[in-house]
């Protein structure tokens, strides 16, 4: 009888450590960063090679961790999500893998920030606004300043074939993040 008291008191402890804020932002991050590698490879099987370009789903992970936990944790699933899918599938090729994550980091820091004054749409409507103006200026600064390959990135170009990609960020970023918040109770 002690033991199954031990045990139903081991479950409680462990039941309570996991539901704690920290445990939830930690487990999180790290679910939004597998989910940020394999998302992209799923939408590379399904529509083919130019899936990345077109429907930038390295994004989505980055931009609902930024919501629903914060600038750090969106900051971790970029960088995470960029290396390790890069390590696992050779996506995004090499040259384009530090303009991709400082793109998804820059997006990350924004919309973690608006998102504490704005509600979600306003707050994913400027970060994608102000952080391509950033990241159009991150790239004029290492082809023009720092002398790097730019490797034909166009901040414009990627706007045009990205469009369904942001009609699809626009339409379900928002309301899975409402999801996930309603459904992990994180401020329980």
């Amino acid at each position: 009888m002690t033991e199954k008291v031990d045990s139903v008191k081991k479950t409680n402890k462990l039941v309570e450590i996991l539901s704690t804020k920290k445990a939830k932002y930690i487990i999180g991050t790290v679910l939004f960063s597998g989910l940020g590698i394999a998302i992209p490879r799923i939408f590379h099987i399904l529509v083919g090679s130019s899936a990345g370009v077109t429907f930038l789903p390295m994004h989505l992970m980055v931009l609902i961790s930024a919501i629903v936990f914060g600038m750090t944790s969106s900051c971790i699933v970029a960088g995470s999500s960029v290396i390790f899918s890069y390590l696992l599938t050779g996506m995004p090729a090499l040259a384009r893998m530090p303009y991709m994550l400082i793109e998804l980091i820059i997006y990350g820091i924004l919309l973690g920030l608006f998102n504490k004054k704005f509600n979600s749409y306003i707050s994913l409507i400027a970060t994608m606004i102000l952080g391509r103006i950033l990241y159009a200026g991150v790239l004029f600064a290492s082809v023009n300043l720092f002398g790097l390959n730019g490797y034909g990135i166009s901040v414009m170009q990627s706007i045009k074939s990205g469009i369904p990609g942001i009609i699809l960020q626009l339409a379900l970023v928002p309301v899975l993040a409402m999801i996930v918040k309603k459904g992990i109770k994180l401020d329980d």
